[in-house]
């Protein structure tokens, strides 16, 4: 019999492909969403932050691991209280209704995310560096994970913290996919920001497997950096778009983009996840913007 995968934000661009990755791994998956969903999983509507519904749905479900991706993430959105009320008053509904479940899961992943370090810090940071978030999008992550740490005796909760990852089917307001679009379309100009920082930037494929392979390996109480360990600047991006495309592109620098006092080069160490997951599917970022460019 098929163990049952619960993965919350499951119509979201990394919720979509977490379903294909645990369904390929041989998991029934449930996917929870709280919108428009399609026919490729079994999907349940749900909003996280109603309490009563949400213990109804898992305690139904009684599910044997959770992949925890639903949350407000865009970091421009509007409304700060919703960043809390989706992000930590909604996290902690779920761990409160898999508590509720008869039988204890195997397997509780939280997605967290690297903006809790903020940008006080450059180079390759490891997990133990501090966190200091600079906006209500990485305040509501780390307050998750010292929220979710109330419940560790009671749950196997891991925490992830990916860095930036990009992918066919991310919104175009990222700042990759805003790239690839301008080069799909053959526009003659695009307007950037900080064209000298350089960032770490993962495939959404390989996040998703990483993910499954935390669940399956489960070290509990744990938080793991997700990344690729390889930074490139926005000239890099657009200079492998041109080799990719064949079409140039006249970069400008918009001051309304532009952020002061923006760290240089930031990463992620992952060496304490492959220490724990052993392989995983990295790819390099040209095999993403072609995957995203040329489909």
């Amino acid at each position: 019999m098929k163990k049952c995968a619960l993965v919350t934000g499951a119509s979201g661009f990394t919720g979509r492909y977490m379903v294909e990755e645990l369904s390929a791994a041989g998991y029934d998956v449930v996917g929870l969403a709280s919108d428009a969903l399609d026919d490729s999983a079994n999907y349940i509507s749900a909003d996280l932050t109603d309490h009563a519904q949400l213990i109804e749905v898992v305690t139904s479900l009684q599910p044997d691991v959770v992949v925890h991706l639903a949350a407000l993430a865009f970091v421009g959105h509007g409304d700060a209280s919703a960043f809390y009320n989706v992000n930590l008053i909604g996290t902690r509904n779920l761990l409160e209704a898999l508590c509720a479940c008869d039988k204890k899961p195997e397997a509780v992943l939280l997605a967290s995310s690297a903006n809790v370090y903020g940008n006080q810090s450059s180079g390759f940071l490891s997990e133990t560096a501090l966190p200091n978030p600079a906006n209500d999008y990485a305040v509501s992550k780390i307050a998750m994970e010292y929220m979710a740490r109330l419940w560790m005796d009671k749950l196997p909760i891991v925490i992830a913290r990916p860095f930036n990852y990009t992918g066919v089917g991310q919104d175009e307001k990222f700042l990759l996919p805003k790239i690839v679009s301008h080069f799909r379309r053959k526009a003659p100009v695009i307007e950037l920001g900080n064209l000298d920082v350089s960032r770490d930037f993962s495939d959404v494929r390989s996040v998703v497997n990483a993910y499954l392979k935390l669940v399956k390996s489960c070290p509990q109480g744990e938080t793991f950096n997700v990344a690729s360990g390889s930074i490139y600047s926005l000239m890099d991006i657009i200079q492998l778009c041109t080799e990719l495309t064949g079409h140039a592109i006249e970069v400008t620098v918009n001051p309304d983009f532009v952020r002061t006092n923006e760290i240089k080069e930031l990463g992620g160490d992952a060496s304490k996840l492959t220490g724990r997951i052993g392989d995983w599917k990295k790819a390099e970022l040209r095999e993403t913007l072609s995957w995203m460019l040329l489909g």
